[in-house]
């Protein structure tokens, strides 16, 4: 792609300051545009792609790692396994506990996939021009009023695509990486122990999830108060108490179950959109939660209604950059990523044979049924779980991937719901 040289006359009135000011951002923008990655697509527009990452990130020199267990009263067992895939860094966390809470055996199980950000800059080349001219006159005049502007509400971005290309830039600037592991493990760390000290953790179950979701969403802005850095991460969880099974999602992580017999495929969630294909009368697997995309109607009116913006850059993002619609953190754009989480509700019977709790990282290359079906015959989750990662690893997965097994054991522990003494 040829680029029109640019020129730029300036006024005798112009400062030093505003020159020097000019150069700084073609210093800048040169940048950006030689480390990113700058292709164009057979309909002629260019993404730049200037990759940030966080020196927090735990870089993966090690192999995969599982394990699993059996609750005491042996109504469940699980299994885990986790693997860095191809990246050279591990954003995936995982959590399996059991506890016992006012005497009732509680199994808590998520995983938490931190999100690595990628900045895509949309610039068609019939604008590339005009936005380098109108970059400089931003910076020469005040370009920290029009982003204030931008974030306060008082300027809207998406009225303007030059405006989202200069916000994206200045964006991306302000930000030197994305610490998604360091989002991840903080949730992993805190979510389940705020849940469990809730005082409706037992009565009500529901209002306590959202509300430990929330909380720890919360906390975690607070201790990144002094970070320079942005850091965010999606969470899937399920948690067992009693006869009931709740799921709770944030991002695109996924819960699927499996239960047995003849199941009628209409069967319906409070959610919606499932992302469960029919595959015939015997159909056995059912996503449980909804990956939270920018591009659904209802989160796009909500990013809406909030001022924001979703914006084709590779893939819908919020603002151009975020690829979920939902996330703990992401402290830049939570005024429209919220922590809020679905949450579903299920009964635990005789029908239900199984859940699985992966990262996007299965869910890119596998899908429900597929999983339900190498899952159903292998008896120990453990081995279940590897065996859904190594799938994914040979099908090429390019994330992390992370998944959790969880078998329910109805016919085969014993009848009692209480801790052991």
């Amino acid at each position: 792609m040829r680029i029109r040289p640019f020129r730029y006359n300036p006024s005798p009135e112009i400062s030093v300051i505003e020159y020097a000011s000019t150069f700084f951002c073609f210093l800048i923008l040169i940048l950006v545009i030689t480390t990113g990655n700058f292709e164009c697509s057979s309909c002629n527009m260019g993404y730049l792609n200037s990759v940030l990452q966080s020196s927090s990130q735990v870089h993966a020199e090690y192999g995969p790692v599982s394990g699993g267990g059996l609750s005491q009263n042996g109504k469940f067992s699980y299994g885990y396994a986790s693997s860095p895939g191809k990246r050279s860094s591990m954003e995936d966390f995982y959590e399996t506990r059991i506890d016992g809470v006012d005497g009732e055996i509680v199994g808590l199980f998520g995983v938490f996939d931190g999100i690595f950000l990628y900045y895509f800059l949309y610039i068609s080349p019939s604008l590339l021009h005009t936005c380098m001219q109108i970059l400089i006159l931003v910076i020469c005049s005040n370009a920290v009023a029009v982003l204030e502007a931008i974030s306060h509400g008082l300027l809207l971005a998406q009225d303007s695509t030059v405006l989202k290309v200069v916000y994206l830039i200045f964006t991306s600037m302000a930000v030197s990486g994305h610490g998604g592991a360091r989002a991840a493990e903080y949730v992993k760390q805190n979510l389940f122990s705020n849940l469990i000290r809730h005082p409706k953790f037992i009565s009500d179950t529901k209002s306590a999830i959202a509300d430990a979701y929330n909380h720890t969403d919360s906390e975690f802005l607070k201790s990144e108060n002094n970070q320079n850095r942005d850091a965010g991460s999606t969470a899937s969880t399920a948690i067992l108490v009693g006869d009931r099974l709740l799921v709770a999602n944030v991002g695109d992580s996924r819960a699927v179950i499996c239960r047995g017999g003849n199941v009628n495929v209409l069967h319906s969630y409070v959610i919606a959109p499932s992302p469960v294909r029919s595959v015939g009368v015997n159909l056995s697997a059912f996503a449980v939660s909804r990956d939270h995309k920018p591009d659904q109607s209802d989160e796009r009116q909500r990013i809406e209604d909030a001022g924001g913006f979703v914006m084709w850059a590779g893939t819908w993002r919020v603002g151009g950059v975020l690829a979920v619609s939902r996330a703990f953190g992401d402290r830049l754009l939570k005024q429209y990523v919220v922590a809020d989480p679905e949450i579903q509700e299920e009964k635990i019977d005789s029908s239900l044979e199984f859940l699985i709790l992966a990262s996007d990282g299965l869910w890119d290359v596998v899908t429900n049924e597929e999983a339900v079906a190498m899952v159903k015959p292998i008896q120990d989750p453990e081995q279940a779980a590897k065996r859904l990662m190594q799938e994914a690893c040979q099908r090429g997965s390019a994330d992390n991937i992370t998944c959790v097994v969880v078998r329910f054991l109805a016919n085969q522990g014993g009848s009692s719901h209480t801790v052991p003494a």
